[in-house]
């Protein structure tokens, strides 16, 4: 937590020449001992999701790369031209309106993480009510954090609470905005071929499984989720349109089945994932 606070003025650096064009990168992780052992893995084990999720098992992973990007920007697409205003995701456990203003645009597909497969949007911090179990374990800072429970009111984490490492995920969103959420994301199944644990979140945010995952950030918004010129878009003009800021970014995911309904600006409601697939 030290680490990321003292971090702080080099991520504001890093994000202002990213928005300004002059700064890319591309996130890839090699399964190592110690990463296979912290998800209860053998290494092998571990080595086996990563060749499926990068599709390195087929004979030519390319052409199905091309494939998963040309499915992922198509429904970014259909997203993006939706004119969403609100999304209700519910299960057994899940209960979260996330609010989507006008002033976004959904992302996903840019060849920054391998593998990724997740199409998500930065939404308006302040439109988030309800609760969420995450039934996926959260590793970080050297700890794993099991069976988070979020419930959230006006925007803001209003009770928090995790059965394995209660008092790190506490300290964590005790951290300066970090009781806000700045991603939604989903994960449709027919894409991702991860289906274990891996202890990693560049692999856990990514997971397939037998129901796709949802995934909310709490902290930091990605500003590159508006549909402008995000450099061109001063600090207040960020805090009047909902993107929030944090030195946390912190992905925890649900695997359960569940549905997201989104609500459209016309009044209409749109069923727009069921069963780990997107449905639009």
């Amino acid at each position: 937590m030290k680490k990321s606070k003292s971090n702080k003025p080099y991520k504001e650096w890093r994000d202002e020449k990213e928005n300004l064009g002059k700064f890319s990168w591309t996130l890839a992780s090699y399964g190592t001992e110690a990463m296979a052992k912290e998800a209860n893995l053998s290494l092998e084990e571990y080595w086996a999701q990563i060749i499926k999720a990068c599709y390195l098992d087929l004979e030519n992973p390319i052409t199905q790369w091309k494939k998963s990007m040309e499915e992922v920007e198509r429904v970014k697409d259909k997203l993006n031209n939706l004119q969403i205003k609100e999304l209700n995701i519910k299960s057994e456990k899940i209960d979260l309106k996330i609010g989507i203003d006008k002033n976004r645009k959904w992302l996903g597909g840019s060849g920054r993480n391998i593998p990724s497969f997740e199409v998500f949007i930065s939404p308006d911090w302040r439109k988030t009510q309800g609760h969420i179990e995450l039934d996926m374990p959260l590793y970080r800072y050297g700890n794993k954090i099991e069976g988070i429970k979020l419930e959230f009111k006006e925007g803001k984490v209003v009770n928090a609470k995790a059965n394995i490492n209660d008092a790190l995920l506490k300290e964590m969103i005790a951290a300066e905005n970090a009781d806000k959420i700045g991603e939604f994301s989903l994960t449709d199944i027919r894409l991702s071929k991860i289906d274990k644990f891996m202890a990693e979140t560049l692999y856990d945010e990514n997971f397939g499984g037998k129901f796709g995952n949802t995934h909310i950030a709490l902290g930091s918004a990605y500003k590159d989720s508006f549909p402008g010129d995000p450099s061109k878009i001063s600090k207040e003009k960020w805090i009047d349109m909902g993107y929030n800021d944090s030195v946390v970014h912190t992905d925890v995911i649900s695997t359960k089945n569940r549905e997201v309904m989104a609500h459209l600006e016309n009044g209409d409601n749109l069923l727009i994932y069921k069963d780990g697939k997107f449905v639009i």
